[in-house]
């Protein structure tokens, strides 16, 4: 049961030192890591040298999707961990994940925020039918790592293993995302396929967030923003954009007043254009994806505590048939 872990790195240096340096102590060796250099300009790759890391070079900064891709194509080994280079890895984190991921295709397992290890920054990820997604628990306290594994949909592309041939199956990520959300559309992709991952709470990483950009940077908000709606477009049919047309709608404006507040109104106002100008439905008809839309929304209801969703579920009551 090897494993191969894939980094796609642009810059900070400083965090690729403590991943790798939290990699070295894995209870369960890995075969290889894969660190795949965005364009980096402040030797990344020379920290990656010093740990024995096999360096996929690229000459320009092509985005997540792009990186991942070209590591796991590279990678011999029966499972893909895919890591963002601003996250650290408890000792056995490796070990609780492919101990519960059984016959499961992928699996993930807890981010607490490297800034407030007391908090999540995320477990897996759950859609709206808005098509924005909301990363399970996020700034709520952290609880008692006892819970059993469960399964779920989406794993987040910020720390996960893949089986290689679910990745060779569905054809890894959809590069024309570049970055952001590119996790949750290969999500519904292997809903669509009936492919499952599992949660294990006990698998522990901490990650810092956006380190490269920062949160409510222009170009992360312009990213999120035309990622949305490429989303809708990639997944729904007609029928299920119709029945979904006012949760949309509501959504993707109410995070609009969220970027303003921040400050990055216009970048979202760009993404939203240019995700309009190209919005064609793609979607072929789906019952596992509209039971999974109804089943994450329905959790996001229950769980999601912060402005933005309680102003979501107040706007869009009722279920889409």
């Amino acid at each position: 049961m090897g494993v191969t872990a894939i980094i796609p790195v642009f810059n900070q240096a400083n965090l690729l030192l403590r991943l790798l340096e939290t990699l070295t102590t894995q209870t369960v060796p890995l075969d290889e890591i894969v660190v795949v250099d965005n364009a980096s300009t402040d030797g990344a790759p020379d920290v990656a040298r010093r740990f024995g890391c096999r360096i996929v070079s690229l000459e320009t900064n092509t985005g997540f999707a792009h990186a991942v891709n070209v590591g796991w194509k590279a990678a011999r080994s029966e499972w893909v961990a895919i890591l963002n280079s601003d996250v650290e890895l408890s000792p056995a984190w490796l070990e609780h994940l492919l101990t519960s991921a059984g016959n499961a295709g992928f699996a993930t397992g807890t981010l607490l925020q490297a800034g407030n290890r007391e908090a999540i920054d995320g477990t897996y990820d759950l859609l709206s039918r808005s098509g924005c997604a909301w990363r399970a628990g996020f700034g709520q306290p952290a609880q008692p790592q006892a819970m059993e594994p469960s399964p779920i949909a989406i794993a987040p592309g910020t720390a996960c293993v893949f089986r290689r041939t679910i990745l060779q199956q569905l054809e890894g990520f959809d590069e024309t995302f570049g970055s952001y959300l590119e996790d949750v559309d290969l999500g519904l992709r292997c809903v669509r396929a009936g492919i499952a991952g599992v949660y294990v709470p006990q698998a522990i990483a901490f990650h810092r967030g956006s380190a490269s950009l920062g949160r409510w940077n222009p170009r992360v908000v312009h990213l999120i923003s035309r990622n949305q709606l490429r989303l809708v477009a990639k997944h729904y049919d007609r029928s299920l954009f119709s029945a979904c047309f006012w949760h949309i709608v509501t959504g993707q404006l109410l995070w609009g007043l969220v970027a303003a507040r921040h400050g990055a109104a216009l970048a979202w106002f760009r993404g939203k254009l240019e995700g309009l100008c190209e919005f064609r439905l793609e979607g072929q008809p789906s019952p596992r994806l509209r039971e999974f839309l109804l089943a994450s929304e329905q959790e996001i209801r229950q769980r999601a505590k912060d402005s933005y969703w309680r102003w979501y579920f107040r706007l869009t009551p009722g279920a889409a048939h």
